[in-house]
Parts: structure tokens; C-alpha cells; sequence
């Protein structure tokens, strides 16, 4: 990175570490699309609008398009309705600014989505191949990936944001998903960074 005679920044070779809020860029995308065809809504929450009006079968299909541009579906199939708002559910959980609630998962999600936990248990592992536990585990580790690279917080204070027991335990589950630990992952983020940095000057 440096400047030219006419003071123009130019950029070489240069990598950009940026943070974003998936939930923000998501929420941003539906409101234009929405705005753009002057459809009347109230955005209810994670996944979740609420269309006031009649919505003629032509701006559906447009905005269906146009949404599909940006990599998000329209559900249909109750099913995977329901599903959707399990999976929105806990990514709202992990990856709140709060550190996790101390209380059991099954609980929040039996009380966030007001059915017994094993009836959501159940309806989660027939339509997504796979358990809801395993789930929560790919999200908070994939949290815990993203705070190790922001660098904000020291590995005690991750393990203690994503309701591990001990950093030993979030060590564990990070090394099953990703064949690395913690520590190693963070070793090769400093080094990417400092290469990064070094490449600039």
C-alpha cells in the first residue's frame, strides 16, 4: 500500500480482514428487495416477515428471483419452516453479543419455540439428517473461529462466552471439527496476519 505522486492511495497485493453481521447484511437485502417492489411488510424477526397486503403471483415470483441472487430461499414446506427457525434459533443464541445462557439448550429452545424439546428433537433429525446437538456444535465452534480471529478475547474468555465447561472442552470439539486447536488455528491466524502486514510495507 502507498502513494503515488498525485497522492492517489494504491493498493497492491493487499488482503482485507473485514467483520461483518450476517443477520445485518441479510436484514439490509430483504428491505431493499421489499422496498423495490412496494411490498408492505414488517420483518418479525430472524427468517421471519410479514407481508401486509395482497402480493400479486408476479412480484412473488420477482422477488423470489431477486432474493436468489443474494444466496436466500422463500421456504414453503412447513417442515423446513420449522427447521429454519430451530437453525435461526440457535445461531441467534450463539452468535448473540452475550456470553450464552448458563441454562440447557433444550430448554431455550423449547420455551423460544414453545414445543417439548423432544418433538424438535425429533422433526430436526428427520428433515436435516442430522442431530441438533451436532448443529450447536458447528455453530459455536465456527463463533469460536471467528473470535479467535477478531483476536477481541483470549481463549479462557471464548470457552466461557460459548458455555464450554474449560477451554480442555472447547479444545476437544474445535480439534474434532477442524483437525486443529485452538491454539494452533490462533498460531496460523497471527502468522497470516503478520505476513499480511509485512507484504504491505
Amino acid at each position: 500500500m502507498f502513494f503515488n505522486k498525485k497522492n492517489y492511495l494504491i493498493l497492491a497485493a493487499m488482503k482485507l480482514h473485514i467483520k461483518y453481521d450476517i443477520h445485518l447484511c441479510c436484514k439490509i437485502i430483504l428491505q431493499e428487495q421489499l422496498d423495490k417492489l412496494e411490498m408492505p411488510y414488517i420483518i418479525t424477526g430472524l427468517g421471519e416477515i410479514d407481508i401486509k397486503g395482497i402480493v400479486l403471483p408476479e412480484k412473488y415470483q420477482e422477488l423470489e428471483t431477486n432474493l436468489a441472487k443474494y444466496g436466500i430461499e422463500i421456504i414453503k414446506s412447513p417442515k423446513y419452516i420449522f427447521i429454519q427457525l430451530i437453525k435461526d434459533a440457535i445461531v441467534e443464541m450463539v452468535y448473540s453479543d452475550e456470553a450464552l445462557p448458563n441454562t440447557n439448550t433444550s430448554a431455550y429452545l423449547a420455551k423460544k419455540l414453545n414445543k417439548s424439546y423432544s418433538s424438535i428433537a425429533t422433526i430436526f433429525s428427520e428433515v436435516a439428517f442430522s442431530s441438533i446437538q451436532n448443529f450447536i456444535i458447528l455453530q459455536k465452534i465456527e463463533r469460536a473461529k471467528q473470535e479467535i480471529i477478531e483476536g477481541k478475547y483470549i481463549l479462557t474468555e471464548i470457552a466461557w462466552r460459548l458455555n464450554y465447561s474449560s477451554v480442555g472442552h472447547l479444545s476437544t470439539e474445535f480439534k474434532r471439527i477442524t483437525g486443529l486447536t485452538p491454539t494452533a488455528f490462533e498460531r496460523i491466524i497471527k502468522k497470516r496476519k503478520r505476513m499480511g502486514f509485512d507484504a504491505e510495507q
